[in-house]
């Protein structure tokens, strides 16, 4: 076949055992140990996995020559509907690009310039190590162990990364801050819990094929992932009958792969359009007024708790009889959404009408301002359907499914001493007011912090910058050594969050060690990831450089308890089969590399509660569905955190007046070319998939913009540079740019590789304290 790399790649296929990546060519890699001329060994096939946080965890199989990796392929057991292949996309099969890249981090390094210029001298391990214990003793002793932070990162989902086992050598040496959320669905954890007690509030996958209708709520699994083979599921259910709706700013992958409708919204309405759909099924009597008034708190005046004036039903607010006295017609939230009247219509008729019916609310939505409205709302349409506790159905928000009937997996963590907690998005607060800080802004545990963050530990993630909102903000307080004292990264290239490092130390990949990984809550199996190779130039695993550390702390005994990497693996396992006696042994685990089990039947969530509530009351204190949450309504901020879910104009929304200076909305994605910034820096990903901003022909033709024009996108709190894909794929009035491009200021500040995070808010939604960075507005001009 005469096929170019780049057919190849575009077609999603990747080129195994190229003659550029053939083994005894590697000198252009500047690698070690490259095989002599007829010296060749059979390759080996080592089963190990990709285990980045991209939503999925797949198979992986590295063929090995002369201790080099040839090849990757994937899972190539047996393939059936009831066990599909864990089939790994483009980016683990070009992990060799990775791996062998030029720029891999080689040696320890020390800062010897400003924090974020990316200035260093090379140092040896123990000098590094010294540096850290030194440095970790003198700041838990001047400011006690609520100073030493370790932050959010998702590099490694290993049982044996970094953040697991500093956060064990920390909790022997008296402790540390904590955290609590996530960057990735906080605002969706909290409305399940104050709405269901519970946020296993999902149908398992293999249930989507009994759906009759499927609603897609900025949910973007063809890219996101969202647990390896959702799409797959989606596919089945597809096949079998179900109509598929997205709903979605963008005309996604997903739209393209799966979609009978796309219906494109405006970023931060949802509630809007939600609650235009509540009015249709209200007024035209489609609502299940049995379900409401039998398993639910608060969805009418006459199921309010008590004392609690009428009024404040989300019945009332709905149709315009609360304090607003504006009712949500169709009409109303066309204005808003975007979404034509019309369709808002057909929308509710629709879902109302064909059960059972999945609505699944995705975690792109409870990105913005007010991110904890729309699973609340959506969990509010499902009640009205009854489509809760069914098969095919779904609980309106995207929860996990709760099947706690797989392997528990064993852990190497210890309990921290320390109580103090906080908001993971507000570490920069924490480092700047930490000693202000009470429950007001999310602390937990302590009534006030007792101090600032000054110790930063930041392993395998780049939320020390990159990912983190508001970039500008964010190296600004970085770089003042008065706040935080001192910063270790470990890293396996100079990433934005490593050139910010005090010390920086290079450490292995997971071709480079050996591990166990689990996927998120969708997935049943647990992989083994083999040793492929020995680790190149000077880098370690986590567990040596911390051991190292340990000893230097005089906690090695202690921290290691004897035991090597794989003395843990195996006591992981063990402690695996404790609880799951069907486990593999460790050496049937390591053979295979990947343990697959099953359930005897689908999960569905809330189905005892429904089938049975009388003895299977919901995890509530009312024990109902609290479409009306009392707990909320204690909280006397109904603006801002309202006991029904509403429709909260968002600040850089489309009704903020600041819409006169940056017209723009702008909304981020995960692009399949990256796991969030894991591998912006690979060649092969680049081709497929090129750092472009969608924009609507509608909004570029004013600005002069054409398809591949270079542009500066800019708001008051940074601007970048990106070419544009002019589209119509993309609504009018929004701009998105894939999140995840690695931060690169120019002489003049502005960042060159289109880096969204220069241009998002640090300001925390008002619950969940949680990041809005799909909740910005910009402006947008041609260069």
């Amino acid at each position: 076949m005469k096929l170019s790399r780049r057919s190849f790649l575009k077609a999603g296929i990747v080129l195994g055992g190229t003659s550029a990546l053939a083994a005894g060519s590697w000198s252009g890699w500047g690698l070690k140990g490259a095989a002599p001329a007829g010296a060749e060994e059979e390759v080996k096939i080592v089963p190990t996995a990709c285990n980045h946080n991209c939503g999925g965890r797949c198979v992986l199989k590295a063929h090995v020559r002369n201790g080099v990796i040839t090849r990757i392929t994937t899972d190539d057991e047996p393939d059936t509907p009831e066990t599909p292949q864990l089939r790994a996309c483009l980016r683990g099969r070009a992990y060799r690009n990775r791996l062998y890249h030029p720029d891999r981090l080689k040696f320890p390094l020390k800062r010897t310039g400003e924090r974020g210029e990316g200035k260093f001298e090379r140092i040896t391990w123990d000098e590094a190590i010294d540096s850290i214990a030194r440095e970790l003793r003198r700041i838990k002793e001047t400011y006690g162990p609520e100073a030493i932070y370790v932050n959010y990162a998702t590099g490694n989902a290993g049982v044996l990364s970094g953040g697991n086992l500093i956060r064990r050598l920390l909790s022997l040496y008296g402790g540390y801050l904590n955290y609590y959320n996530n960057y990735s669905n906080p605002c969706v954890t909290w409305a399940l819990n104050y709405t269901f007690g519970d946020q296993n509030a999902a149908n398992s996958r293999e249930d989507l094929v009994n759906s009759k209708l499927i609603i897609l709520w900025g949910f973007n699994p063809a890219e996101t992932i969202h647990g390896t083979n959702t799409i797959y599921y989606l596919r089945r259910a597809k096949e079998a009958g179900a109509r598929i709706i997205v709903v979605d700013p963008r005309y996604s992958d997903t739209v393209i792969a799966l979609a009978d409708q796309w219906i494109p919204i405006r970023p931060t309405t949802d509630n809007a359009l939600m609650d235009a759909m509540a009015y249709v099924m209200i007024t035209e009597g489609l609502h299940d007024q049995a379900f409401l008034d039998k398993y639910c708190l608060g969805f009418d005046d006459e199921h309010l708790p008590e004392g609690v004036p009428p009024g404040n039903s989300y019945k009332s607010y709905v149709l315009g009889l609360g304090e607003d006295k504006t009712p949500k017609t169709p009409e109303w939230a066309e204005r808003i959404t975007g979404v034509p009247k019309e369709t808002i219509i057909q929308l509710a008729r629709e879902y109302a009408t064909v059960k059972p019916a999945a609505l699944i609310c995705g975690f792109g939505v409870q990105r913005h301002a007010y991110g904890e409205q729309p699973p609340r709302g959506a969990a509010v349409l499902a009640a009205m359907t009854g489509n809760i506790g069914r098969s095919g159905g779904f609980a309106g928000a995207m929860g996990y499914p709760g099947y706690g009937r797989g392997p528990k997996i064993g852990s190497v963590g210890l309990k921290n001493p320390v109580q103090a907690s906080i908001p993971c998005f507000l570490w920069t607060e924490a480092a700047v007011r930490g000693v202000e800080m009470g429950p007001a802004d999310g602390v937990q545990g302590v009534d006030r912090l007792p101090t600032n963050i000054k110790l930063i530990f930041n392993l395998a993630g780049n939320a020390l910058i990159n990912q983190h909102a508001d970039v500008n903000r964010t190296a600004e307080i970085l770089r003042d050594e008065k706040k935080v004292e001192f910063i270790v990264v470990s890293e396996q290239f100079m990433t934005p969050s490593a050139r910010f490092a005090d010390i920086l130390l290079p450490v292995n990949t997971w071709m480079e060690r050996n591990d166990i990984c689990t996927p998120w809550g969708w997935g049943d199996y647990v992989l083994f990831m083999n040793k492929a190779i020995d680790s190149m130039y000077e880098c370690k695993s986590e567990y040596e450089w911390i051991s190292m550390l340990a000893e230097r702390l005089g906690l090695g005994q202690e921290f290691t308890e004897g035991r090597s990497e794989e003395d843990w693996l195996r006591y992981v396992v063990e402690e695996t089969r404790k609880n799951h006696p069907d486990f593999p042994s460790f050496e049937e685990f390591r053979k295979r590399g990947v343990y697959k089990f099953s359930y005897p039947e689908n999960f569905i969530a809330f189905k005892e509660q429904i089938e049975d509530p009388e003895n299977n009351p919901f995890p509530t204190p009312s024990g109902k569905i609290e479409i009306f949450s009392p707990r909320l309504w204690e909280m006397n901020n109904p603006r801002e955190i309202p006991a029904v879910p509403k429709y909260i104009p968002a600040w850089e929304g489309p009704e903020d007046s600041l819409r006169e200076k940056y017209p723009l909305q702008c909304i981020g994605w995960h692009y399949r070319r990256r796991t969030h910034s894991t591998f912006d820096n690979v060649p092969w990903m680049e081709e497929v998939a090129p750092q472009v901003m969608w924009m609507n022909p509608q909004d570029a033709a004013p600005r002069g913009i054409k398809d591949g024009d270079r542009v500066k996108v800019f708001n008051d709190r940074g601007a970048l540079m990106i070419n544009v894909k002019v589209t119509p794929r993309i609504m009018p009035g929004v701009v998105a740019i894939p999140q995840g491009a690695w931060w690169t200021p120019g002489p003049d500040g502005v960042d060159q590789r289109g880096c969204i995070n220069v241009l998002t808010s640090s300001r925390p939604t008002p619950l969940a304290k949680a990041n809005p960075q799909h909740t910005n507005l910009v402006e947008v001009a041609k260069v």
